[in-house]
Parts: C-alpha cells; structure tokens; sequence
C-alpha cells in the first residue's frame, strides 16, 4: 500500500512539474492563492516546477527501489513546501475559502501522505 501510495503520489508532483513548466501562465492564473504572492515570474514557476520534478523522480526512485531513505528525501520537497503553505494559512488568519482548501487538497496532504508512506517502507541497511 505505501508503495502504490509513493507511486501515486510521484506521478502527481511529475504531472504538476509538467502543468508549471509548460502551462505556466495557467498554473498562476487558475491555482487559487499564487497571484496572491506576488506578479508572474516565470522564473519562479520554473523553480517550482523543477522541484516537483526531483521530488516526483526521488519519490519515484524510492518506491521503486524500497528504499525508505530515498522516498523520505524525496519527501522533503512536499513537507517544506507544505509547511511554508500552512504558514501562509496561519499568516491569513485561519480562513476557510478557496486558497485554504486548494493548499490542503494539493499540497498539505499530498506531502502528509508521502511521508506517511516513506515512513511505512523498511529502512535499508548498509
């Protein structure tokens, strides 16, 4: 199960590095809550796009090889960028709207569950 989960979860960060990276106009116009952070830069949406590639390819590379230290790392990208987004959350007040509800559904929980999945494969030995 953390297994297919990791999968899943890998192909969703490669899809969205796909969306920013070729579509990235439409990412910043449609994703509730970016224009919020400031004009459109496609440098930025570059960068982001390029992280959710590695996280998406190390997340791959993890399941792929059962290999918890791997997925963990692969992780990192959707906890921090998890945890700037819940900042911003708190940084609003708390509100229930839109931007609140799209952070959690595309980015709180995806990076909950891939930790929660790394989590659960077993730790390799050296």
């Amino acid at each position: 199960m953390a297994r297919t989960l990791l999968f899943i979860l890998a192909g969703y960060a490669i899809i969205i590095s796909g969306y920013i990276w070729f579509l990235p106009q439409m990412f910043y116009d449609n994703t509730p809550g970016v224009a919020m952070m400031g004009p459109f830069s496609l440098h930025f949406m570059r960068d982001v796009s390029l992280a959710y590639l590695a996280g998406g390819l190390i997340l791959l590379w993890g399941a792929l090889r059962h290999d918890q230290r791997l997925a963990l790392a692969g992780g990192l990208w959707f906890a921090f960028h998890a945890l700037y987004h819940f900042g911003i959350f708190i940084n609003r007040g708390l509100p229930f709207d839109i931007i609140t509800a799209s952070d959690f559904a595309g980015v709180i929980v995806p990076a909950t569950l891939a930790i929660w999945a790394a989590r659960q494969l077993s730790p390799q030995t050296t």
